[in-house]
């Protein structure tokens, strides 16, 4: 059986659909993911793609692909980003977390350098809620590549409440 990378128009990304992520609210219970770090400038990610390839080569060697692709970051500092892949069972060789918790999302659409004026509608979207963000990830949603074929570059933002 061929996984939604395979199927895609692309055979990378396959073609995302905001709708079940724009302002949802979702929970986790223990949902696995590998977790790696990224190196960054200023929020800018050197060697991304590197990091991306050796962890879905492991995934893969250990069929462990999740049934829908989901990978977040948290951008945890100017200089760094620890992501996390989501997986469908126990990889060898890498680190394992599991992630609890209730979740607002909503989904924005454009150049990665609007992040700044999303967050900032993220915050107020949590606030007119009535609810406290305790951390935030950002779901991207497509490579460069993949966006550019798709004309459209999503990410989702993901406020733990």
């Amino acid at each position: 059986m061929a996984n939604v990378y395979e199927q895609s128009e692309t055979g990378c990304c396959p073609r995302f659909n905001p709708e079940p992520w724009d302002e949802k609210e979702i929970s986790w219970e223990d949902n696995l993911f590998i977790k790696d770090h990224v190196r960054s400038f200023l929020h800018i990610p050197l060697g991304f793609g590197k990091v991306m390839v050796k962890n879905m080569e492991m995934i893969k060697a250990a069929d462990a692909l999740a049934p829908e692709p989901l990978m977040l970051s948290d951008e945890n500092s100017l200089w760094g980003s620890d992501v996390y892949i989501a997986v469908s069972k126990e990889v060898p060789q890498a680190e394992m977390v599991r992630i609890s918790g209730t979740f607002l999302t909503k989904v924005f659409e454009g150049p990665y350098k609007n992040i700044g004026k999303w967050v900032k509608e993220m915050k107020a979207h949590v606030k007119a809620k009535g609810r406290e963000m305790k951390k935030m990830y950002f779901f991207y949603t497509t490579c460069p590549a993949c966006a550019k074929v798709y004309g459209k570059n999503y990410t989702v933002i993901l406020a733990e409440v």
